[in-house]
């Protein structure tokens, strides 16, 4: 079986794994969740037995790789100079409040999401990337969305 080089992988889904990134990763930490994602997919790249789906392992490296940044910022305490005049995590637009609203979704339902609205993927690639099927993702992004529009009506 012959893979792409790697090269093409990155200048064909670069901007995907990217923008994913910074949707999902834990604010201000994208682009380093972007490149640890494609460190690890250039790390498993050789050992892959088939060439299916190369954009979908790329996404759910990427969603993993995202995931792990707020598993990282929960485990280590955030420096500051001074305290703050507003509590930590208040949002400073209405903008800022959704995403804070979104990054509390739990996992897979800020996944499912990120995949549909940021990258603008059907549901049965979105099913792909979450290992699930179209009718979950689907509903994963339902339960997502009533859940968002609850907490923006308080």
């Amino acid at each position: 079986m012959m893979l792409p080089p790697f090269q093409q992988l990155v200048d064909d889904h670069w901007r995907d794994v990217a923008r994913l990134c910074a949707a999902l990763a834990a604010p201000g930490e994208g682009e380093d969740a972007a490149q640890r994602a494609w460190l690890q997919a250039l790390d498993a790249y050789p050992s892959l037995r088939h060439a299916r789906n190369l954009r979908g392992w790329l996404l759910t490296i990427a969603a993993r790789a995202a995931a792990d940044t707020h598993r990282r910022r929960a485990r280590r305490p955030t420096p500051v100079a001074a305290l703050p005049d507003v509590p930590a995590g208040a949002p400073a637009a209405r903008d800022d409040e959704l995403w804070t609203l979104v990054r509390a979704l739990p996992e897979r339902q800020r996944v499912a999401v990120a995949l549909h609205y940021v990258l603008d993927l059907p549901h049965a690639e979105a099913a792909r990337v979450l290992g699930t099927t179209p009718a979950a993702s689907r509903r994963l992004v339902s339960d997502a969305l009533a859940g968002l529009r609850r907490e923006v009506r308080r």
